[in-house]
């Protein structure tokens, strides 16, 4: 009599254990049916195993994520076991829509490649923040830098109408004392040439010269003196004005430096300004991409690529048995109503 290799022959009973049973309905196989599956039992749980290595990955993709944008670690860690366990959801509703029927479709499987792909890529910008942290908060203090020059510029901008007119009235006004002051600078040396011999006559003393043009500087002086206590005034209201107005400005450049973050978004854009200004790093950024990429993808690559075996025949079967069940049940009962 021929000897029976238990797992082999019809019949024979397979008792799997519960990691393997767990790797199936990671994968959507039922256990009922995989177990009378014999080549597919390994199948389903390598399926099963890129949803497992897909989930992990997403979970921590997104409890990094969260991270940045919530101050307490166990809030980061809930939301991403959540939006892990969301994707795991997506992931197995994926590979549960590929079967006999439809793995070979362009459709179909189109869609939910696109569909992993947009996850994909949503989830492997984190982890990059996570790979570049050192060069992403070097360029997030570049850019900051940056920020702060434009916001700068901005406000100067925004303030030139009011400080422009008061610069000019400002100037005016000190332009007038000074020409003033030249006239009473040069009274004055002119009087003290006269004195000392050096001037137009050539005597020394306080000649008849010497006091006409020591009248005139006095003059000039006394006028000096008027012109300066009228218009100064003005100019400390001008710039007392200008004060305000710079010291406004440096109280909003001083807020907006509080609101400068290295948030996500910060993030993303410091690592987009890294990428464009660095060729290595571009080269890395792209090629980690495609390997995140293919975290996510792997489900669906590996339930597309797998062969077919007996469990969607089986599969199919139970189907059609249960809804021909169903179907003689019903005409059943309907006939018994009728005899009613």
């Amino acid at each position: 009599m021929m000897e029976h290799t238990s797992g082999i022959l019809p019949g024979d009973s397979y008792a799997a254990g519960k990691f393997e049973k767990f790797l199936w309905w990671l994968s959507t196989a039922e256990e009922a049916l995989i177990e009378k599956a014999v080549l597919d039992r390994n199948r389903y749980a390598i399926t099963g195993m890129t949803v497992l290595g897909t989930w992990l990955f997403a979970t921590l993709a997104w409890s990094y994520f969260f991270s940045t944008v919530v101050s307490e670690i166990w809030a980061a860690l809930a939301l991403g076991i959540f939006m892990g366990g969301v994707i795991l959801g997506i992931d197995r509703a994926l590979i549960k829509g590929i079967n006999r029927n439809n793995k070979h479709k362009i459709i179909p499987i189109g869609f939910r490649v696109v569909l992993a792909f947009t996850i994909g890529l949503f989830m492997a910008q984190p982890a990059l923040l996570y790979l570049f942290n050192k060069e992403i908060h070097t360029q997030i203090s570049i850019d900051n830098e940056q920020r702060k020059r434009i916001k700068l510029q901005r406000q100067d901008s925004v303030y030139a109408g009011i400080k422009q007119p008061l610069l000019g009235q400002r100037n005016q006004l000190r332009a007038q004392l000074m020409a003033k002051d030249k006239e009473v600078s040069a009274a004055r040396e002119s009087f003290i040439a006269e004195t000392d011999g050096t001037g137009g006559s050539k005597k020394i003393g306080l000649k008849d010269i010497a006091k006409a043009k020591q009248a005139a500087y006095l003059k000039l002086q006394n006028d000096y003196s008027l012109l300066e206590q009228s218009l100064m005034p003005s100019i400390r209201a001008a710039d007392s004005s200008l004060s305000n107005i710079d010291a406004g400005i440096f109280k909003e450049q001083a807020a907006f430096e509080t609101l400068l973050n290295d948030g996500f978004i910060t993030r993303i854009e410091a690592l987009n300004n890294l990428i464009q200004n660095n060729s290595a790093v571009a080269f890395r950024y792209y090629l980690l991409v495609a390997i995140l990429m293919l975290i996510e993808l792997m489900p669906v690559i590996a339930k597309t690529l797998l062969p077919t075996g007996t469990y969607d025949e089986h599969a199919r079967l139970r189907e059609a048995y249960e809804i021909k069940s169903l179907q003689q049940l019903y005409q059943k009962a309907t006939e018994d109503l009728d005899n009613k």
